[in-house]
């Protein structure tokens, strides 16, 4: 059994096919004036199959509806047939997305640009159930009053029973007028805050609100000064300080038991820094150290990571690796024994992530005191940690082993106590017996604060206060323990987020009932669009419309306009804009959408189809004519010989002709063939004229080229002037091109005697100079425009542009003011015996002999005596050895005795210069110079190039492109080149980059430290790195090369630039202005 065959299953119906069946049926049409049912259903592809599973939808077929919409489980980047996602995603952001987790997930707090801070800060105040229940606490009248306090009341209301999954905490930083787009330090922003809120709550009549910053934060130190020789204390010892939080020094140290040893630790006041003893009356040597005398409940550790470099005046932060125990046992740090049990668990920490101190992110993971889980307050984002307080699994954590049994400390740890740093005699027996609690162990180089909660701690009642899916609060007692006015406020929001997210899903379950219907509708009516039978009714429909209420969510009124001719009904030109529908699928869409007019299989329009068949008659007419008129062009176009009357045509135009192919009618280019050779006087153009190249060709291709013009501009005879063969060219063209000819002859001739006279300057040959020998000197701007002029040739003979003339150049060379020079003269070199002009810029002189100067003077109408003359002397006078003089002079057996190497010896040792007349004006010269100096130093985003020597002797090259003069214009490579002795690369500065800014351009691109960089410009090397790449003379294009030092170590580049970035910061204001550094009248006038 043979195999099906399925390889022309898929494959595309050829349109010139259809095309070809088309141009027969139209012909038929237009020879028998009839137009049958059949011709009707060819030219209007009626009788072709309904497609089945194409790809895209088929022009050449009306009854193909396949493309218009994607396949079942397909869909398309816009409309109707998006992803539902996307179409999702159209109805605007969801707030249930905003929805948070009440019965377990905190809210989090909106970041209004560098608030992250703040944020942390808030949190952790917040999580704190004993601190958070004492603000709720406060009487309603006060809150009103203190605007500070009341707006933190109103953030933890919102944090509590709001039901979404963040805050915004704009009202309260606008409270306390702060900048948002400022990072500032979270530690002082905490201790600023926690003493304004102690202002702001004495003034409160709730006992347990009253003193809630100070029960819960408040602890106390001693400063202990002790006389070594009486054992006296200073009156300030027994004086005691508050602080909110301990500031432990981390720099050197690995654990908080180090921190915290280092601060309890003994100081020696010896030599310069004695103590002056009131009970001794003398200087004497003391000891100075810090007593903790009570810790509060809320025990805040700060962790100096920010380091002050005094040699800089910047400040840095550490990032080093710092341990603290999930336990701490503080018992033994007092210096009096305590009754309360001094054990504390850590249950907050605040990490600032980031190198740098004046940046960087805060976040905080905080414990929750009632279930005990660590969360991440990162700003919005709230993650779940686990039992862990940074994440379950983490590599920051390690276990110590509980220890129950103590041994005694030795004897200096007991001197100490006895001091007064921890405990007397007894509380170091009862010590014996005590548990150390260990546990463990945590590590982190970002965090910032640390803050322990102590055990036992005797709080308020706690009330498991959640909400339940309406977001109202579940309490047994809600107005006693959150202030009602804000209670209220707080469901009135959650009332208007439910019922924002009641309407979203409402809209959001519309619109994709809307979508799902419409897309029913679509296939269904696809589906019923296909004509049964070729004998049953059907309507024409246009595609683009179709398509395009296929495709939208909301169509628009059916428009079948398009397709329409000017006899209101289908053209058969509109075949591949048409689709062919059956009655029901067009009953259908007239019914609910509307428009039309409909356009019915009797609509189709037959003065079209007669105008049609007419057309392709023609068109087949003329491209058979076309067809057999284009050999006999090519014939004479090849310039074969042709019989019979002949005709002029441009020979231009007849080569666009006949590169012309597949031409079915005649087109703008068919017009003029003899435009271009037609003089202006109406008769042939002299055939030396430019464009008027001609052809001749047979009468036969002349008439069919002259009916095609004439069918296209048949009211402009004039453009296709007929010129037979014998026609002759204008007499007066004829005329004025021997007159043109005649006069570029005569210019042609002058300018072959120019070069013939000034050979060695045509061809740029360099001229050896010669002392006592008279030469002048023009500018070499003029020399260049008269090469360009006496060069050109051929077409562009009388077209170049003449140079100036030489009295009037030689004039403005001259100031008004002195009658001297403006320019200086060129350097001259001495190469092999010889003096040689070097190459001069484009804007300086070139010297030439005077014989140069004598023949341009009659060609260019020069005075001789008014030139600019040049000799050459030496700055040690003396007989010169030159070899060659101004004329033919014989060389002397004097010479010839003379060896070469002692001419080269004698002459290069003394330098050559050129004396002129006039003098150079050095006051005018001067000026110009300097103003022109300024100009250079003022570039922008120009290369110099800088090389890497690493040898130890500079290669000649790079010295000598060190020290040479750059030429503003000149082009310089922008890729990096590895030479033997080194590597070079260019870089984009400007003039006001300074030396220390090219430095660090030059460690990044070589790795080579700024301070071990040794810059030259040829032999100068280049020192200070607060200069300007202006400020020593460094211009565009010029070469730089460095050698290492290796005197310091390699570092990182990137530790350089972020110091840089900190020198460049404005003064730190802090929180000056704030709310945070003001009184309660400050507060009251605000609220005013």
């Amino acid at each position: 059994m043979s195999r099906p065959t399925t390889r022309n299953k898929n494959k595309r119906h050829k349109p010139e096919d259809d095309n070809g069946i088309a141009s027969g049926v139209l012909r038929k049409i237009h020879l028998t004036g009839e137009v049958t049912t059949d011709d009707i259903h060819q030219l209007y592809m009626i009788r072709k199959p309904v497609c089945q599973g194409c790809r895209l939808n088929s022009k050449d077929n009306p009854n193909c509806f396949c493309g218009l919409i994607p396949p079942p489980n397909g869909t398309r980047k816009t409309g109707l047939w998006q992803k539902m996602s996307d179409i999702i995603l159209s109805f605007g952001p969801d707030p249930c997305m905003e929805l948070r987790e009440i019965t377990e997930t905190p809210a989090g707090l909106t970041n209004l640009g560098a608030t992250c801070y703040a944020n942390s800060i808030l949190q952790c105040l917040y999580m704190n159930t004993s601190f958070r229940e004492g603000v709720f606490s406060v009487e309603s009248d006060l809150l009103g009053q203190l605007p500070v306090l009341d707006q933190l009341a109103r953030l933890f209301v919102q944090l509590h029973s709001c039901r979404r999954a963040f805050i915004d905490s704009g009202p309260f930083i606008k409270t306390l007028a702060l900048d948002n787009g400022v990072q500032q330090d979270s530690h002082e922003f905490l201790t600023l805050l926690l003493s304004l809120l102690e202002q702001s709550l004495s003034h409160s009549q709730v006992p347990k609100a009253r003193t809630i910053v100070q029960d819960l934060f408040v602890g106390s130190v001693s400063h202990v000064t002790r006389c070594t020789k009486c054992g006296q204390e200073s009156e300030a010892s027994s004086k005691m300080e508050d602080f909110y939080e301990l500031e432990l020094n981390i720099k050197g140290l690995k654990t908080l038991h180090d921190s915290l040893e280092d601060y309890l630790s003994l100081e020696e006041l010896c030599g310069e820094n004695q103590y002056f003893c009131e009970s001794c009356k003398a200087r004497v040597d003391a000891t100075r150290c810090i007593k903790l005398r009570t810790l509060p409940d809320f025990l805040n550790f700060q962790l100096k990571r920010c380091v002050f470099h005094p040699k800089t005046t910047t400040k840095k932060k550490l990032t080093s690796l710092f341990s603290f125990p999930g336990v701490l046992d503080m018992g033994q740090k007092l210096c009096e024994p305590s009754q309360l049990e001094l054990v504390y668990d850590l249950t907050a920490v605040l990490i600032h992530k980031g190198t740098t101190v004046n940046s960087g992110h805060y976040v905080a993971h905080i414990k929750d005191e009632r279930t005990g889980t660590w969360w991440e307050f990162d700003d919005e984002l709230v993650t779940k940690l686990g039992a862990h307080p940074f994440g379950e699994g983490s590599s920051t954590a390690k276990i110590c082993q509980p220890v129950s049994d103590v041994e005694p400390p030795p004897s200096e740890q007991i001197d100490s106590l006895s001091n007064g740093n921890h405990t007397n005699n007894d509380q170091l027996k009862s010590s014996e017996n005590k548990s150390i609690y260990c546990g463990e162990t945590f590590s982190s180089s970002d965090a910032y604060m640390l803050m322990y909660t102590r055990r036992n701690t005797k709080h308020s009642d706690r009330r498991c206060t959640e909400l339940n899916n309406s977001g109202q609060l579940i309490s047994e007692a809600d107005s006693d323990f959150l202030p009602s006015h804000l209670l209220e406020e707080v469901r009135k929001v959650n009332a208007s987020y439910n019922k924002a997210c009641e309407e979203y899903d409402q809209k959001k379950a519309k619109e994709l009932d809307i979508i799902k219907e419409r897309r029913e509708e679509v296939r269904s009516i696809l589906s019923d669009a296909p004509v049964p039978s070729f004998e049953e009714q059907f309507f024409w429909i246009a595609t683009d419309w179709l398509r395009q209420w296929a495709d939208n969510v909301t169509p628009l009124l059916l428009d079948n306009t398009p397709i329409q001719c000017c006899h209101g009904k289908v053209p058969v030109s509109k075949v591949g804009l048409i689709k062919r529908v059956s009655d029901k699928a067009w009953s259908r869409l007239l019914s609910k959408y509307g428009g039309g007019p409909t356009l019915t299989d009797s609509d189709i329009c037959g003065n079209c189809l007669m105008d049609g068949a007419n057309t392709i008659v023609r068109s087949d007419d003329y491209r058979s004519q076309r067809e057999a008129m284009r050999e006999i062009a090519e014939d004479a176009h090849a310039g074969k010989t042709l019989a019979g009357t002949l005709y002029y045509v441009s020979k231009r135009w007849l080569s666009q002709w006949l590169r012309r192919k597949h031409v079915d009618f005649p087109c703008e280019a068919d017009i003029g063939p003899t435009a271009s050779i037609r003089c202006p006087h109406g008769e042939l153009m002299p055939e030396q004229a430019a464009g008027a190249k001609r052809v001749l060709v047979p009468e036969s291709l002349w008439r069919f080229l002259l009916d095609t013009a004439n069918t296209l501009k048949p009211d402009d005879p004039m453009s296709c002037s007929a010129f037979p063969s014998d026609s002759d060219t204008c007499a007066i063209c004829s005329v004025e091109r021997t007159q043109v000819a005649c006069l570029e002859d005569s210019l042609r001739a002058q300018k072959i005697k120019q070069r013939v006279n000034h050979e060695k300057l045509y061809l740029e040959k360099k001229i050896p100079l010669s002392p006592g020998c008279r030469y002048y000197m023009l500018p070499s701007s003029w020399i260049t425009k008269w090469r360009s002029y006496i060069a050109a040739s051929g077409k562009n003979i009388s077209s170049s542009a003449e140079p100036d003339s030489l009295d009037s150049v030689i004039d403005s060379l001259k100031c008004h003011k002195h009658s001297k020079l403006l320019e200086r003269p060129p350097d001259l070199i001495c190469k092999r015996g010889a003096i040689f002009q070097k190459t001069s810029p484009a804007d300086g002189f070139t010297i030439i002999t005077e014989s140069d100067w004598k023949f341009f003077c009659d060609d260019w109408e020069g005075t001789e005596w008014d030139g600019i003359s040049a000799e050459i002397e030496f700055s040690n006078l003396g007989a010169s050895k030159v070899i060659g003089s101004c004329e033919d002079m014989p060389i002397s057996e004097a010479h010839l005795g003379s060896s070469k190497d002692e001419v080269n010896d004698e002459l290069e040792s003394r330098e050559p210069i050129i004396k002129t007349v006039p003098e150079v004006c050095e006051e005018c010269v001067g000026e110009k110079e300097s103003h022109k100096l300024v100009q250079r130093l003022q570039y922008c985003n120009e290369d110099i190039s800088v090389y890497f020597v690493r040898g130890k002797e500079v290669p000649k090259s790079i010295l000598e492109a060190s020290q040479a003069i750059s030429e503003p214009d000149r082009r310089i490579s922008k890729r990096s080149r590895k030479t033997s002795c080194g590597n070079s690369i260019n870089l984009t500065v400007s003039g006001s980059t300074s030396i220390y800014q090219l430095k660090m351009m030059i460690w990044e691109s070589f790795g080579v430290v700024k301070e071990n960089q040794i810059l030259h410009k040829g032999h100068k090397v280049i020192e200070g790195e607060s200069a300007t790449l202006a400020d020593m003379n460094i211009f565009p294009g010029d070469v730089l090369w460095i050698k290492d030092s290796e005197i310091h170590e390699n570092r990182d580049i990137a530790d350089e630039l972020s110091e840089q970035k900190m020198e460049i910061q404005p003064t730190e204001e802090g929180f000056r202005g704030t709310l945070l550094t003001s009184n309660i009248s400050a507060q009251l006038a605000f609220l005013e």
